[in-house]
């Protein structure tokens, strides 16, 4: 299986809700665009992945305003992958705009910032995990008997196709 390939760096990668009944608003996207959900745990309460209507593609998050979320603004918000989030959160401010959450860490993916740009419009920008090192596999690969070795132990040799 090939690994999974980060987003480049400026484009959108994710989009979410947070808002302070995420299951009301789960349900009305259901009604109103066909999304299925399935939950995740937050570790007392659950936040939704949203589905594709065929298939279990994840499209979309909602979430609850708690936890990691709970200064997160009433809003869909487009994650936008950058760089180094410290240095793009530092420019954010030094051009105008403000820095409302973080930059904190994403549970093990990478690390975000919700920004306000100049014009009052937020977005988080995302700094994904640096990539895994590959795996290394311990198994040896197998060794071909021989047809000497094979009747050395007793067993006929294989007939030539």
């Amino acid at each position: 299986m090939a690994a999974k390939r980060p987003a480049p760096i400026g484009s959108i990668n994710w989009i979410d809700l947070t808002v302070p009944s995420a299951a009301d608003v789960r349900d009305f996207y259901r009604e109103v665009v066909g999304w299925r959900w399935t939950g995740l745990d937050m570790g007392g309460y659950e936040d939704f992945c949203m589905n594709l209507p065929a298939g279990r593609k994840t499209v979309a998050g909602i979430c609850h305003a708690r936890g990691t979320n709970a200064d997160m603004p009433p809003a869909w918000l487009v994650y936008i992958t950058v760089a180094d989030v410290d240095r793009s959160a530092a420019r954010c401010v030094a051009l105008g705009g403000a820095v409302i959450a973080g930059p904190k860490e994403m549970g093990g993916m990478g690390r975000y910032c919700v920004i306000r740009d100049p014009a009052g419009a937020a977005a988080a920008l995302f700094q994904p995990a640096p990539p895994a090192p590959p795996r290394r596999h311990n198994r040896k690969p197998a060794r071909r008997r021989s047809g000497a070795r094979n009747r050395r132990r007793g067993r006929a040799p294989r007939a030539r196709r």
